[in-house]
């Protein structure tokens, strides 16, 4: 039974309706100027503030799964397990999100920096099962960094990250939640007062996520559309796909992931660079430059 003076709590009005005028209280959100805010501002920020803009960016309930503490951003034995790193020019920052305080790789990592046309572009996003098997197409067989297979390449790992379904640039399977980091990262970009933000996609297949997850091309689109065009029976690229390599199978005409290992593998006349993309907040764009082709 509920005790009378907790009750009467319950009933007594709220504290602000007890003036003259409710007006007096409120105030407007929109008077102040929203300037944009930019990561070399950010990096200035005390680290407590700092902290609390990135945990935007972390969910919940995947903290729960791997028995992280959300608030202290701890593992189950009290290790830390996220990370930010500042870039050297201060208008960046690194963010790395581990499964446990002496996991070797990350279960999330993003990359974010200022761009010299007054932007943020996300240099590089990453969701991978911790738990999965790893292949080592970061790293050459000599040990040397690949920049996951765009400075280098590890053909033996990549054969085998290829085989178990992964696609090229992945070290592990991913976590098939892109989605909500997405969601969070529009929500990060508010809170800086971004309209938008940028991306250059590594890969072909990242291209077709952003796609998928609402950006538009400004840069690019035209060449989507001509390597969708050239995968078709008959089309230039098509041809290419001559069983020289396991990425040049045939049968890889016919899913993104396949598309990608093949361009990965070089059957464009041109280097992968020439691709960039933007995300307008709350807009999905509606593009797509290969309708009909699964992943």
């Amino acid at each position: 039974m509920t005790a009378p003076w907790i009750l009467s709590e319950w009933l007594k009005p709220p504290t602000w309706t007890q003036h003259s005028s409710v007006d007096e209280l409120r105030q407007d959100l929109a008077a102040t100027v929203a300037r944009p805010i930019f990561l070399r501002e950010v990096s200035q920020w005390d680290l407590r503030w700092r902290r609390m803009l990135f945990q935007i960016l972390i969910p919940v309930p995947l903290l729960i799964e791997y028995n992280i503490d959300p608030v202290s951003l701890t593992d189950a034995q009290g290790r830390p397990v996220v990370f930010s790193r500042q870039g050297a020019d201060q208008g960046s920052f690194r963010l790395e999100l581990f499964h446990s305080g002496d996991a070797i790789d990350p279960l999330a990592e993003i990359e974010l920096v200022d761009t010299i046309f007054n932007q943020i572009e996300v240099v590089w996003v990453a969701l991978q099962d911790p738990l999965g098997p790893r292949f080592d197409i970061d790293v050459t067989p000599e040990g040397a960094p690949t920049l996951r297979g765009t400075a280098g390449r590890n053909i033996a790992a990549e054969e085998a990250a290829q085989a178990a379904g992964l696609a090229p640039g992945q070290i592990r399977r991913g976590l098939r939640s892109l989605h909500w980091l997405m969601e969070r990262m529009e929500t990060l970009l508010l809170c800086l007062n971004q309209r938008e933000y940028v991306v250059q996609p590594l890969f072909y297949h990242t291209a077709i996520l952003f796609e998928q997850f609402g950006f538009s091309y400004v840069q690019g689109q035209q060449r989507m559309a001509e390597i969708a065009n050239g995968f078709q029976p008959g089309g230039v690229l098509h041809a290419k796909l001559d069983n020289s390599s396991p990425f040049r199978r045939p049968a890889l005409a016919d899913s993104i992931r396949g598309r990608s290992w093949a361009i990965h593998d070089g059957v464009l006349d041109a280097p992968w660079d020439r691709v960039r993309m933007i995300k307008r907040l709350g807009v999905a764009a509606g593009v797509c430059t290969c309708p009909g082709v699964p992943w």
